[in-house]
């Protein structure tokens, strides 16, 4: 197994552009338009627990370690945007996470959101690697089965290592990018613009870390 994922992530170093750093642009992307949405140092721009999120090493972490959470609580970026392409490196220690987007802040206290989801975990069969998920909605119903996302990312998931995402969505098309694989494309009319946000999940102790967050507007 070790060897394996060795090979998949020598793999994905090939078929997927690398940084010359984290959290810096390519210069192709430069050209493309895209803008970084975290600077690598400081969490401005963004709002969430401050007892839960923070920056290290340069990657923002989520870490309920500390503290148990009973509620699924975000990082919220403050700016919506409507149509564009993100993109981001993701590493899951453990646990359940997800990468809000079109997404809504809901009213009351806390952190919490409702909307579209890019979605991550470790959970055996019930993994959601490369999922498509409605946060406090439609849950997995919107993909034509409840795992076409992990069966299609299940083999290339770099377990407890670094993972690119790539999320775009044009109008009322969405389509998820997994380590250079898509893992699902399809189509949805309830939403069509909203804020980005990461997710920590409720139950056990988990963490998350997200770096290299850059997106470009269509």
């Amino acid at each position: 197994m070790r060897t394996f994922q060795h090979l998949v992530a020598a793999l994905l170093a090939v078929s997927v552009p690398a940084f010359s750093q984290p959290n810096q642009l390519a210069e192709v992307e430069r050209d493309e338009g895209y803008v970084l949405l975290f600077d690598g140092n400081s969490l401005d721009g963004w709002d969430g627990d401050p007892g839960l999120w923070s920056v290290r090493d340069g990657s923002i972490v989520g870490s309920s370690d500390s503290r148990p959470v009973d509620t699924n609580t975000f990082l919220i970026y403050r700016e919506s945007f409507d149509n564009f392409v993100l993109r981001l490196e993701v590493r899951l220690r453990n646990g359940n996470s997800g990468i809000q987007f079109r997404s809504e802040h809901l009213p009351g206290p806390g952190w919490i959101v409702r909307g579209y989801q890019a979605d991550l975990s470790y959970a055996g069969a019930r993994s959601a690697w490369g999922n498509f998920y409605e946060e406090r909605g439609r849950g997995r119903s919107l993909m034509a089965t409840e795992d076409e996302g992990w069966r299609r990312a299940k083999d290339i998931v770099v377990h407890q290592g670094w993972n690119r995402y790539e999320i775009r969505a044009e109008g009322n098309r969405v389509r998820l990018t997994l380590n250079g694989k898509v893992t699902f494309e399809g189509t949805d009319d309830r939403t069509k613009a909203g804020i980005v946000a990461i997710q920590l999940h409720a139950g056990p102790a988990m963490q998350v870390e997200c770096r290299s967050i850059r997106i470009r507007p269509l």
